[in-house]
């Protein structure tokens, strides 16, 4: 069992790891450290570095954190319970998924991405994986970890926004969101268009449900 204890988002309806044959293990997203890894900054602890905090706290204080208190602000989340799930190759940290209810989410008031029913839905929104093991299919296992552990908090369906490029190449520094590609292959299918562009491409709603097992 990697994760039994009770957080904020209630007691996990069974112990939760996805697994790809030997390799790769997706875990809730507990440790601050490998969350660093994977989202904080690369070179100097003061760098104003996303955190991937942008859509998952108010518009303002997202302004307002800077530098080093935007990772304490992780950490403070991390200590009310997972925030994403982190994927592993024995036992090193190469991959990351954010995840929650999107109603704890900026996507709950974001008037470019629409409400497509009163479903009280998840959202997955930014997907990382480390240089070196991209091309491996981790950013698929992210996704169908991400819906597992949505899964197991008791969600009945799984959102994300990623973009609809066609098959083109998407800038490395946009890729966070996904393509339509990456989540049709975890199981999401098309649920609505949004007025959301990235990187010149339109954001597309992909849901997966997870009440119908």
């Amino acid at each position: 069992m990697r994760y039994t204890s009770e957080r904020s988002w209630g007691v996990l309806a069974a112990p939760f790891v996805y697994t790809r044959g030997m390799g790769i293990e997706i875990r809730p997203a507990t440790s601050f450290a490998d969350v660093k890894t994977m989202v904080g900054p690369k070179r100097s602890p003061e760098a104003n570095v996303c955190w991937c905090l942008s859509y998952r706290i108010p518009a303002r204080e997202n302004r307002e954190l800077k530098g080093p208190a935007r990772g304490r602000k992780v950490k403070e989340l991390i200590d009310d319970g997972p925030i994403g799930v982190l994927a592993y190759e024995r036992e090193e940290v190469v991959g990351w998924a954010a995840v929650a209810p999107r109603s704890r989410t900026t996507f709950a008031r974001n008037r470019k991405i629409p409400h497509v029913d009163d479903v009280p839905v998840w959202s997955v929104w930014c997907i990382r994986v480390r240089p070196g093991h991209r091309g491996e299919g981790i950013s698929h296992d992210l996704l169908r970890g991400a819906a597992e552990f949505a899964r197991g908090q008791g969600a009945p369906a799984i959102e994300g926004y990623p973009v609809d490029n066609g098959g083109e190449k998407v800038d490395p520094t946009m890729a966070y969101a996904g393509t339509r590609g990456v989540f049709e292959k975890a199981g999401f299918t098309k649920a609505a268009d949004t007025d959301s562009v990235l990187d010149g491409f339109p954001r597309i709603l992909m849901r997966l449900r997870l009440d119908d097992r």
